[in-house]
């Protein structure tokens, strides 16, 4: 009789799963990836080739319009780090266009708010 267990136990299979999705490689280099960014697939990417499991959730997902990052992530179940190696990957691939963040808007001034609301209040009651 052997002494290895017959499965993993559920803390080790957590910690496995994300090396094997990612090869065992961390993130790259100058992440180009916030939460806040904007992605979704590039026309004619389904033309390109198998994809892995995860890389064709992550495509899937992208297909409908733009998702964040953190949506991505939060869809499939996965850490972060994981969505941005994968969307690093399929970025080189040509498979996936990024939109950054659209910026905040500047603060408008108070003073011109009320401005504004005491002329519609004044023209409509």
């Amino acid at each position: 009789m052997s002494d290895v267990p017959d499965e993993l136990p559920a803390e080790a299979a957590d910690l496995v799963r994300p090396y094997v999705i990612t090869n065992g490689r961390g993130l790259p280099q100058g992440d180009r990836f916030e939460l806040i960014t904007l992605v979704t697939a590039s026309e004619g990417s389904q033309q390109q080739g198998p994809l892995d499991p995860e890389k064709r959730s992550v495509m899937e997902l992208c297909e409908g319009g733009y998702l964040s990052v953190a949506e991505i992530a939060g869809h499939l179940d996965l850490p972060v780090g994981i969505i941005k190696v994968l969307l690093s990957d399929l970025a080189e691939e040509g498979r996936i266009m990024m939109r950054a963040p659209i910026p905040r808007a500047h603060l408008t001034d108070v003073q011109v708010l009320q401005e504004v609301l005491n002329g519609l209040q004044a023209r409509f009651g």
